[in-house]
């Protein structure tokens, strides 16, 4: 009687007794401390002791390489979180910060990869001589420059766009900074945010062969990771140990996605933004093997009130800066001091920058260099194009069904995260044995990872619009073309543009590992932007990577500016609720 009591009181049967169920969650946790306290001492090992053994391509030692990997990934994921919080939160509050920081995260999204090991591999391994650890964190802070934009991207989206209704309410309730950000902002950016955040994991993986096996001039550093493993086996021309690196990989993007992410899509659900129920919500067998526990739950509960306290608490911070006798300085005049002192240190960027390479290079280096960037520039544009006719309105699809995002989730996060460098073999063989233009086939290699941001932004966006809208469309029967141009695309647009920014600065990205492949000796060359600073940085050249890395920069900047942010501000005003 006292079971069904409990299950007519809250659906869920929470007995007083420890059960079967928290054996098996703690089970489940200590095994989870054990495998990051394990891979915490490999990292911080001494380098000389690290080095010593080769890259096997054994199949038994796949699972400490994936274990290597996911701790490396994971430790970027929680920086780019911080990251996140800080950076959008400053630039979607601050109208003169949002000036600098958000084309400074367009230049930071273009720098490919080889472009930040070039320069911050010698930084890292410099702090912690001798030891595994420093270049564990440029692989880690490599790894971390293919997540943080776009998360950085998609919380800013979200805190721009907060209806005004809730807006008021909190104004209303009178929270403080802080309590804004905790019940309000952060609630508000969770479900687009933890589908980002996913993406961002995935597509760490397009990027991890690159970051684990460092080739920047004479440095050559291969770190235990399914990463080098790849890497490895493209150089040994082993079939075999690419279809294991693939099988690994597929284990490990499940165990995670079981562990980690479907609990938090399932968690995020109940922030949605409605004034109706949704009709089917995400599961987790996670989330309810912890809240049929005893005495887990009783700890959690512990923990979530600790937290609630934490997050209502009234903090105010009394500004540092007062005007002198009770008067204000002028807005003007502060904008005339902020940007002074932006141009000041862009003048300054911009002398060091000449006093680097200018010795070094010529005008026909830039010729060479601007004629890539315009191919790189073409293949991308037409790559977008594509991907957004494909990938729209099945995200679309994805994201208004529940169930099938359930289903879909995995095999989404799977295709993201495989790594198109898995694919050169058969792209080398396919251009070779056909006699293909390697200048135009090489091209689909660059989209493979980055055509997902559209995906899972699209996704997010449907899964975060109003149910009751989609009733009101349907109560007008509101069909066809119609429901799209009136209902569907002007509330998913935010996120399309969103997913579309963070896919084009991806795709600029990937150039470097997409317009130059190998399977062997073979090597084939798609010519472009990207191609060139990925020769450079083999050649160690440094003058000439910061040329092509400045180039990329000016062309993402200016593509952004031109195009992206004229849509997104057209879509912040169009979508937000009144």
């Amino acid at each position: 009687m006292e079971q069904h009591a409990e299950l007519l009181r809250g659906g869920v049967w929470h007995p007083r007794a420890p059960n079967w169920r928290d054996l098996a969650a703690l089970v489940l946790i200590v095994a989870i401390i054990l495998l990051i306290g394990s891979g915490a001492r490999q990292m911080i090992a001494p380098l000389s002791a690290a080095q010593q053994p080769e890259i096997s391509l054994a199949p038994a030692m796949l699972p400490n390489y994936a274990l290597r990997t996911t701790m490396r990934m994971l430790a970027a994921l929680v920086a780019s979180l911080l990251f996140t919080f800080t950076y959008g939160t400053l630039a979607a509050k601050s109208r003169r910060a949002e000036m600098v920081l958000i084309p400074l995260l367009d230049i930071l999204q273009s720098v490919p990869v080889l472009g930040y090991l070039s320069f911050t591999v010698v930084f890292f391994v410099s702090l912690f001589p001798n030891r595994t650890l420093g270049v564990e964190l440029a692989a880690i802070f490599a790894i971390f420059t293919s997540q943080a934009w776009n998360m950085a991207f998609s919380f800013f989206q979200s805190l721009r766009t907060i209806p005004y209704d809730l807006d008021e309410a909190s104004r209303g309730f009178r929270f403080s900074g802080w309590q804004r950000f905790w019940r309000l902002e952060v609630p508000f950016a969770m479900p687009g945010l933890v589908w980002n955040t996913m993406m961002s994991m995935s597509g760490g993986w397009f990027f991890v062969v690159a970051s684990e096996a460092i080739a920047v001039g004479d440095l050559h550093i291969a770190l235990p990771g399914i990463g080098s493993y790849v890497a490895r086996a493209i150089e040994a021309r082993d079939l075999g140990a690419v279809g294991w690196a693939i099988l690994a990989m597929t284990v490990t993007i499940f165990i995670y996605d079981q562990l980690l992410f479907r609990p938090l899509v399932a968690w995020a659900d109940k922030f949605r933004y409605e004034q109706t129920a949704a009709a089917v919500v995400p599961r987790s067998w996670i989330i309810d093997l912890f809240r049929r526990t005893s005495l887990l739950r009783t700890a959690g509960e512990s923990i979530g009130a600790a937290t609630q306290a934490l997050a209502r608490a009234r903090f105010s911070v009394r500004p540092f800066i007062r005007p002198l006798d009770g008067r204000k300085v002028p807005s003007r005049l502060l904008d005339v001091i902020w940007f002074g002192l932006v141009l000041l240190a862009i003048a300054y960027i911009a002398r060091v920058l000449l006093r680097f390479a200018g010795t070094e290079l010529s005008w026909a280096d830039l010729l060479t260099v601007m004629r890539g960037g315009g191919i790189t520039l073409l293949r991308v544009a037409i790559l977008i194009v594509i991907a957004t006719i494909i990938w729209v309105p099945i995200g679309v699809a994805v994201g208004l069904r529940p169930t099938l995002a359930e289903k879909v989730q995995p095999v989404a996060q799977f295709l993201a995260a495989f790594p198109a460098n898995l694919l050169f073999p058969l792209a080398v063989y396919l251009i070779v044995r056909f006699d293909l233009s390697p200048v135009i086939w090489l091209s689909p290699l660059m989209i493979l990872g980055t055509q997902w941001y559209i995906l899972f932004n699209v996704i997010a966006g449907a899964t975060a619009f109003p149910t009751d809208f989609r009733e009101a469309a349907k109560t007008f029967r509101i069909h066809g073309w119609r429901w799209w141009r009136d209902v569907m695309l002007p509330g998913i647009f935010p996120y399309f543009v969103t997913g579309a920014i963070t896919a084009s600065g991806g795709a600029w990205n990937a150039s470097i590992v997409s317009e130059v492949v190998s399977w062997g000796s073979t090597k084939l060359n798609g010519g472009g932007l990207g191609a060139y600073i990925a020769q450079m940085t083999v050649a160690g050249d440094y003058p000439r990577i910061a040329l092509g890395i400045a180039v990329m920069s000016v062309l993402v900047v200016a593509t952004n500016r031109l195009l992206w942010r004229p849509l997104y501000a057209c879509a912040e005003r169009r979508t937000r609720l009144d």
